[in-house]
């Protein structure tokens, strides 16, 4: 099995960066990702570095790091723009890129605890990362102080019937934005494959009070999308 750090059961909030291939560079950047993916994970604390596979836009470098508070993040990212090999890698890959965002989520750990789960901190892989498949799982929610709560609520109240209906999927993270696009949450999921995402979906539709929270939260929410992603070699998940 392979885990993320102790240093993990620190992290405070989580940083999704999306970068955006241009087509013609796509494979030049996942060929300097690989080849620079020990000093990045020497210089940042990635958690998972992902290639979407179906589901919206391709060819988007979607990566996910962990900080305990913002200054480590200054620090952190500081310390890497003093490093020759991460500026080589930069210098390489500039090319290969169109647009660039950031946006900071806070995990819903409560919730996810409350349910039994462990989130970000406690999550792990097996060792055969090619195995496996993410699906995010984005909502888009009505603006508002009290609408990520309410979000929260009904999916605390239905997410043990999903889980008893379904343990073949791994919920590994419950994350709601902070900086950035505001009243965003994004469900991340582990699957052994598409196949077994399918038959989560199926179980999901038996389990009455998930689906009753679903009802209530599209209620609250102006879009959803889901995307499948595949791991790249570099990632700790």
């Amino acid at each position: 099995i392979t885990s993320i750090s102790d240093a993990s059961s620190e992290f405070k909030f989580f940083e999704m960066r999306k970068y955006s291939l241009k087509p013609e560079h796509a494979a030049l950047y996942w060929s300097e990702l690989s080849e620079a993916g020990d000093i990045r994970r020497k210089l940042l604390p990635l958690l998972l570095f992902l290639n979407p596979d179906t589901g919206g836009k391709l060819n988007v470098a979607t990566h996910l790091y962990g900080y305990k508070d913002h200054s480590e993040r200054d620090n952190r990212r500081a310390a890497a723009m003093k490093s020759q090999e991460w500026l080589n890698f930069l210098s390489k890959t500039k090319k290969c890129i169109s647009e660039m965002e950031s946006t900071i989520y806070v995990e819903a750990t409560d919730l996810l605890e409350n349910c039994g789960l462990g989130g970000a901190s406690r999550f792990s892989t097996p060792i055969d990362k090619a195995m496996g498949v993410y699906e995010m799982r984005k909502y888009k929610l009505k603006l508002g102080y009290t609408t990520v709560p309410e979000f929260l609520r009904y999916y605390g109240q239905g997410l043990p019937s999903k889980l008893q209906a379904d343990p073949e999927a791994k919920l590994v993270t419950l994350l709601y934005s902070d900086v950035g696009p505001l009243n965003e949450v994004y469900e991340i999921w582990r699957h052994v494959d598409t196949s077994a995402m399918t038959r989560s979906r199926e179980a999901a539709r038996e389990a009455i009070e998930w689906r009753k929270s679903i009802a209530s939260i599209a209620e609250l929410a102006h879009d959803f999308t889901n995307t499948i992603y595949k791991p790249v070699d570099i990632s700790n998940w």
